[in-house]
């Protein structure tokens, strides 16, 4: 698949690009969130190159639906590159206790300056990341209530708004932004899987077929349980299409004559996916 068939990059992207320069001086560290599902493929180039010279913590969100060891190597490579991260997830709970203390060791020489003057002033964060990484459900967890708008679909939030909480900081959200052109066909494809980029302007069958092939090299035994493909996970030569086409005979999902589903079945593998109903799973690897 052409990495142009998915370029999603509407106007208010390029605006949050701007929002982003202009609002910088006005926080005192990011939040940097991505997909602990696609730890690379979620990470923004741009938010890097925007931020650059601010503390940043990168939290590996959604961590109850990815794969545990894929996730603790993961937070090894950014932190033995001098990045600080943490797994957490806006459902568990997990990591939020860490929050406050990561904020406080990144903005440490900041909080001392403050002391030292007999100040007392909260910290100030601005949460970026791409769309339908949990931005909002980070927010509305931090901050006590649903005050973030939160739906199951990249682009909701669509203007910046400031959120107390009452655990020393102030968060600033921002809506989410992806870059303006995908160079690698398989990160444009795992965003697409993972639910970054809106189901309608891509194709859905074609992604599909893309997630039966990471399925059919990394998590053989998931794929054959969940469509049950027999007990034998190893598809020997058997071609992706004829895996796509096996798992939709199973669950039934024929048209008029024994014809295969295919539109239908794509919908439903990738939306299992994104559930954690084919198991718990990590695309990128290191």
């Amino acid at each position: 698949m052409p990495t142009d068939i998915i370029q999603w990059f509407p106007g208010h992207m390029a605006k949050t690009r701007r929002l982003i320069s202009e609002k910088l001086s006005l926080v005192d560290a990011v939040f940097d969130l991505r997909d602990a599902r696609i730890p690379f493929s979620s990470a923004n180039p741009e938010i890097e190159k925007l931020t650059a010279g601010k503390p940043r913590l990168i939290i590996l969100n959604k961590a109850s639906l990815c794969d545990r060891d894929k996730l603790s190597l993961w937070i090894e490579k950014y932190r033995n590159t001098g990045v600080r991260c943490i797994a957490a997830d806006c459902m568990t709970g997990e990591g939020f206790s860490k929050l406050k203390d990561e904020l406080a060791f990144l903005c440490s020489d900041k909080l001392q300056r403050y002391a030292e003057k007999g100040m007392s002033r909260k910290l100030k964060v601005m949460v970026l990341g791409i769309p339908n990484v949990g931005k909002s459900s980070l927010i509305n967890r931090l901050a006590g209530g649903n005050k973030a708008k939160v739906e199951n679909r990249p682009g909701v939030t669509r203007e910046p708004q400031w959120f107390p909480t009452p655990y020393g900081f102030d968060m600033m959200d921002m809506p989410g932004v992806l870059w303006p052109k995908f160079d690698s066909r398989t990160v444009a494809e795992n965003l697409a899987i993972s639910g970054a980029i809106k189901n309608d302007v891509f194709d859905m069958e074609t992604v599909a077929l893309a997630l039966i092939g990471r399925l059919r090299r990394m998590y053989p035994e998931l794929l054959a349980a969940r469509y049950k493909l027999g007990a034998d996970d190893d598809f020997g030569g058997i071609e992706d299409i004829g895996i796509y086409e096996a798992a939709a005979r199973s669950r039934g999902m024929l048209l008029k004559g024994g014809e295969v589903d295919y539109e239908r079945f794509a919908g439903t593998i990738i939306d299992e996916f994104r559930n954690a109903k084919i198991g718990k799973i990590t695309l990128d690897t290191i």
